[in-house]
């Protein structure tokens, strides 16, 4: 595969009706294991909470959560193989789990994860 593909036109990428039931599926699944992640640290947070600047580490870290995944998890198809990249590299998406996704898609997606 050519290293220009990657950058090829975004709007280029079509997605199958098969290829975006795939995407949506491992797009939630990614999505739900990052948030039961926030909710633990939360509760351990919580849990451990003595000082009222306690509450406000707890507010911060909610909010830094909530900006971070609210950037990180775009659904839009233009950008899908760049999101799927970076949930792999942060471990939240195995590959397996976007199996049904067409071979130039996926070789998009492993060299985004490798950069």
């Amino acid at each position: 595969m050519c290293a220009n593909r990657i950058y090829a036109p975004i709007h280029d990428i079509r997605w199958s009706g098969a290829e975006k039931l795939v995407a949506r599926n491992a797009f939630k699944n990614a999505y739900g294991r990052e948030c039961k992640a926030v909710l633990a640290e939360l509760k351990k947070m919580i849990a451990t909470a003595s000082a009222p600047s306690d509450l406000w580490k707890i507010h911060d870290y909610l909010s830094e959560q909530r900006n971070q995944t609210d950037e990180k998890y775009d659904y839009r198809y233009s950008v899908l193989v760049f999101v799927f990249a970076k949930l792999l590299n942060e471990g939240w998406l195995q590959e397996n789990e976007l199996k049904g996704i067409g071979e130039e898609k996926m070789e998009q997606i492993r060299t985004a994860a490798s950069l």
